[in-house]
């Protein structure tokens, strides 16, 4: 992967409730990261077709790894104003240089 190809700003947030200074319970978006991605959204090349376990999967994001930082599944991707669930987060070919994450596009309910 190239510098080149990743090329998209997208946001690494966590959204788990954090407590007020009052002790209330607030549930607000917690920016860990802002990097460059490489990102691709599905579509039906053989490479989505062959991936039915994460039929699911609406995009991919392709990034360097985040020294001290794990990415996992209760993370969101924020990729211009659209909003990603993270269902998978692997590092690519095992060398630890890049993480692939499959992520779900939230919709709103309205």
């Amino acid at each position: 992967m190239s510098y080149g190809k990743m090329n998209t700003p997208i946001k690494i947030v966590s959204t788990t409730p954090t407590k007020d200074a009052e002790g209330f319970a607030t549930s607000g978006d917690t920016t860990l990261a802002n990097v460059r991605a490489y990102f691709e959204k599905k579509n039906s090349t053989e490479r989505w077709r062959n991936n039915a376990v994460f039929a699911e999967a609406s995009a991919l994001f392709r990034f360097r790894v985040i020294p001290g930082l794990p990415v996992d599944t209760t993370m969101v991707v924020i990729c211009g104003s659209e909003r990603y669930n993270i269902l998978s987060a692997e590092d690519v070919r095992g060398r630890g240089m890049y993480v692939e994450a499959l992520a779900k596009a939230v919709t709103g309910s309205g």
